[in-house]
């Protein structure tokens, strides 16, 4: 039986409070989602890069809105049950911005929503060049954030950038007044030393998001490692993102040469594959069932 709303986000704060390095992949649009899901993972990552390079073909510096994210919400959560993390950038805006956001994405089906404290418009977290607001702003967004959410079980999650502009430990003094504010999960982003991340887990009362980022400024630690840790959370936002398109670069390349591509399982899933991950012999019962009959 499916949870309800309440009954999962209520799961997933005390999965994450457990400090256990649960491991998140990211999904950039509904079939990715099932993937993951098919395979067992327990926990998706709605990623505002992920959408912004696979639907628009650009790089992530701030193009994607609100109504981008609740529409790629929503058809995630009707696709898959598991906890979902959205990725809401910088809030779209000031305070009150943030409060439309939250209540936006909770009710399209977000079980915990990512703030962060860049200027707007932001850029990936691992680009260079990035500025940041103000602590006491920032704080402002998380309150207007706590205050917003109708589930408590909600989590909002508080990332900083202030590594990259004041570095390491103005990130820890910003994490901790984001902490006071209410937020229930903190992510230092693009942190660039191992020492640094082992360091991070005992500063905090609060779990932690650790971003893994391939090709990114942070040093990549096991999954099993940050557990050990105590990172609540362990991200690898653009992992499945950087696959599909590997995949997609060596089956057309083969096509172009060959002038033809067979069902290569190397290359490209069965056709019967396909369709049995987009739920194809569900919606067939569902067709004979509903199916007109003679009068």
């Amino acid at each position: 039986m499916s949870l309800t709303s309440a009954e999962r986000r209520a799961a997933f704060r005390i999965h994450v409070e457990q400090r256990q390095g649960l491991l998140v992949p990211g999904a950039f649009n509904a079939l990715s989602a099932r993937v993951a899901a098919d395979i067992g993972y327990r926990a998706l990552y709605l990623t505002g890069a992920g959408i912004t390079n696979m639907f628009l073909g650009l790089p992530d510096l701030g193009f994607i809105g609100l109504h981008e994210m609740a529409e790629h919400t929503a058809r995630i959560r009707d696709a898959v049950d598991l906890p979902l993390i959205v990725d809401a950038d910088t809030g779209y805006g000031n305070a009150l911005n943030v409060r439309h956001a939250i209540r936006t994405l909770e009710r399209a089906g977000a079980d915990a929503i990512q703030l962060e404290d860049q200027v707007s418009p932001k850029k990936c977290g691992h680009f260079n060049g990035k500025a940041v607001i103000s602590t006491s702003e920032m704080v402002g967004k998380i309150q207007a954030a706590v205050d917003a959410r109708e589930d408590p079980n909600l989590l909002i999650v508080a990332r900083t950038d202030a590594c990259a502009v004041d570095g390491f430990d103005a990130a820890i003094e910003r994490a901790h007044r984001y902490a006071q504010a209410g937020a229930d999960v903190l992510f230092i982003e693009a942190v660039e030393t191992t020492d640094e991340i082992q360091r991070l887990p005992s500063l905090f009362s609060k779990p932690q998001l650790m971003n893994v980022v391939i090709g990114g400024k942070t040093p990549i630690l096991s999954q099993l490692r940050l557990a050990e840790l105590g990172f609540g959370i362990v991200l690898y936002a653009n992992a499945p993102l950087q696959s599909a398109v590997r995949g997609m670069q060596q089956a057309l390349n083969l096509l172009l040469v060959d002038g033809k591509l067979d069902e290569n399982p190397e290359l490209v899933v069965p056709f019967a594959e396909r369709q049995r991950l987009v739920n194809k012999p569900f919606y067939d019962r569902l067709d004979s069932q509903y199916a007109a009959g003679e009068d």
